[in-house]
């Protein structure tokens, strides 16, 4: 399992539920839950929280998620094939071996969320707060991450390659160590990049 930023140990789980195929969170508060092998499918989770659960072999396959909290979780082998977040807080969640096609993230919160050399070619994440999150070696290109506050990311051999940048945070970004070919980027950006590279800009 990859690791969490600075070594911290996934929270440790208090109950188990299996293949919970009729689920219906919305409204509804889990902490500390083992989920195994559940096909949530289309669902449709209005504002369910998530507390400190770790996720084993879970479909989230063409769900929709709005409002909803999964804080400090864990998502082992799961699959988000074409799966929706809107305006969801995902704070301090890891992901591992996990599928991503057509993943689409609207707004919300996923600081210091860990997503190590996770597939994300072809997502859309829009509008998004990625502070301090893991994206080393992620495998980005031709997605969409516009508007999105990448404060602190780790980004360390990440391929951005063809990936629309437009109107995020690069500050911390280190051109040396990503792959930015074909990137697509606004002015502001631009400068910033050129900037990292110590040259000196001037009208």
């Amino acid at each position: 399992m990859a690791d969490r930023k600075h070594g911290r140990p996934a929270p440790a789980t208090e109950t188990t539920i299996r293949d919970w195929d009729d689920a219906d969170p919305s409204g509804q508060t889990y902490a500390k839950v083992l989920f195994i092998d559940s096909d949530l499918t289309e669902i449709a989770n209005q504002g369910g929280v998530f507390e400190e659960c770790t996720f084993r072999g879970v479909r989230f396959n063409a769900s929709t998620h709005t409002d909803a909290a999964f804080v400090n979780c864990t998502f082992v082998r799961c699959s988000f094939f074409d799966t929706t977040f809107t305006r969801c807080k995902l704070m301090g969640s890891m992901f591992d071996d996990c599928a991503y096609s057509l993943l689409k993230v609207e707004g919300g919160d996923w600081s210091f969320v860990g997503l190590p050399g996770a597939d994300l070619r072809g997502a859309e994440l829009r509008g998004v707060k990625l502070r301090e999150a893991d994206l080393t070696g992620l495998r980005a290109a031709k997605a969409i991450l516009t508007n999105v506050d990448l404060t602190g990311a780790w980004l360390h051999h990440a391929d951005l390659s063809g990936c629309d940048l437009r109107g995020s945070d690069l500050s911390t970004l280190d051109p040396l160590t990503v792959e930015l070919k074909h990137a697509i980027v606004d002015l502001t950006q631009a400068m910033v990049i050129t900037e990292s590279l110590g040259l000196d800009v001037r009208p």
